[in-house]
């Protein structure tokens, strides 16, 4: 013990008097979360919006109300004929456009329910930004319908929620209430700052002995291939752990994202990666000979296959079939469901026992091929 001891407090000072490591162990996750924080943000606020009110009714002042009420749109300008639209989608002053047909307040009065009758809304939507198109026109056609559901209402046109043979449906979303699209990326950034941490610098840090010659002067010490192997790689571990710790406060306390679970619960689940991610690095430490070499195999080989194929950034129900498959054997998988099981859904040890046992058997697998790469290495 006293020997790793040493090996790991050599490794430390090494850390200390690196610059460039140093910057890029603790300024670099600071640097990714703030830019992932504020960059990637898929809520669509404030969509510039034309009306065109053919009607010019109180059913239609009152619709446009409803969209003047709601964050989600802008009133950039109100036209008079329908030919009037198309300037404004094509030159991307405008994204949405409102058309309220002539008629509409005396169906809604009247008790008609849209379809071909006079009083039609339509709804124009430029389609160049899908994700906006989508959410834009999602949100505009809930308006239109709740508030064409509260007149018919006010005019006894539909049953009252009670009554027999009515269909009362109330939507409720789960665990992420206004559907905020931070909440959903930003425990990212704690999966990529383990990648950074435990997997491209360790793997630099081993063969940057080879380069400088002294992984040959730690051959003729006393030193055994598992203090070697343990001291290398346990700094890493251990900064890791003030990674968590650090990214996870800023998540929650400046960007306000919950965390509904046990934080000692996401430390200690987190744990597995850190295996995983060190086993990975000495494994590539293994397979190269220079710190160049090291850092490119690390990120185009090992890092952005498994930030693609997790589900961090894309849905894997979406991934072709084949794809899917695939994806079992990233075990940045495993923790995707721990991370944002533990942030939003405050998921237990009883729930994430599986993905818990498949990490830790996917770090001590690769760490054994690792140790044995090692050990020929050095013999």
């Amino acid at each position: 013990m006293e020997i790793l001891r040493r090996i790991v407090r050599k490794e430390f000072l090494q850390l200390r008097f690196d610059k460039q490591m140093l910057r890029i162990l603790f300024i670099g996750p600071i640097f990714q979360l703030f830019a992932l924080g504020f960059a990637a943000n898929n809520d669509v606020l404030e969509i510039p919006t034309v009306l065109v009110d053919l009607d010019r009714s109180r059913a239609s002042r009152a619709l446009l109300d409803r969209f003047l009420a709601s964050d989600r749109f802008q009133l950039v300008e109100q036209l008079d004929a329908l030919a009037e639209v198309d300037p404004w989608l094509r030159t991307g002053r405008a994204q949405i456009a409102l058309v309220i047909g002539a008629g509409f307040g005396a169906a809604t009065a009247s008790g008609a329910t849209g379809g071909s009758t006079p009083g039609e809304v339509q709804i124009l939507v430029d389609g160049t930004d899908s994700n906006s198109a989508v959410v834009g026109m999602s949100y505009a056609t809930a308006i239109v319908s709740n508030q064409a559901e509260r007149l018919l209402r006010t005019r006894g046109a539909v049953r009252s929620t009670g009554s027999a043979g009515s269909l009362d449906l109330r939507s409720r979303v789960w665990y992420n209430p206004d559907l905020k699209s931070r909440w959903f990326y930003l425990p990212v950034i704690l999966a990529l700052t383990l990648l950074l941490n435990t997997l491209i610098l360790p793997s630099m840090g081993v063969v940057r002995e080879k380069e400088i010659g002294t992984l040959e002067q730690i051959l003729v010490t006393p030193i055994r291939p598992w203090q070697l192997i343990v001291g290398k790689l346990l700094p890493f571990a251990l900064i890791g752990i003030v990674n968590i710790c650090a990214v996870t406060a800023l998540i929650v306390f400046f960007f306000r994202v919950p965390l509904v679970g046990s934080f000692p619960l996401l430390v200690l689940l987190s744990l597995p990666l850190l295996l995983t991610n060190l086993s990975l690095g000495l494994l590539v430490s293994t397979l190269v000979r220079t710190q160049q070499q090291a850092m490119m195999t690390s990120i185009f080989a090992v890092m952005i296959p498994m930030i693609y194929l997790s589900g961090l950034i894309f849905p894997i129900e979406n991934m072709p079939r084949a794809i899917q498959f695939v994806t079992y054997a990233i075990p940045l998988r495993y923790y995707n469901t721990i991370l944002r099981g533990i942030f939003l859904k405050g998921s237990g040890i009883d729930v994430l026992w599986p993905q818990t046992l498949t990490l830790l058997g996917f770090g001590i697998g690769i760490l054994t091929l690792a140790a044995r790469r090692f050990r020929k290495n050095l013999d």
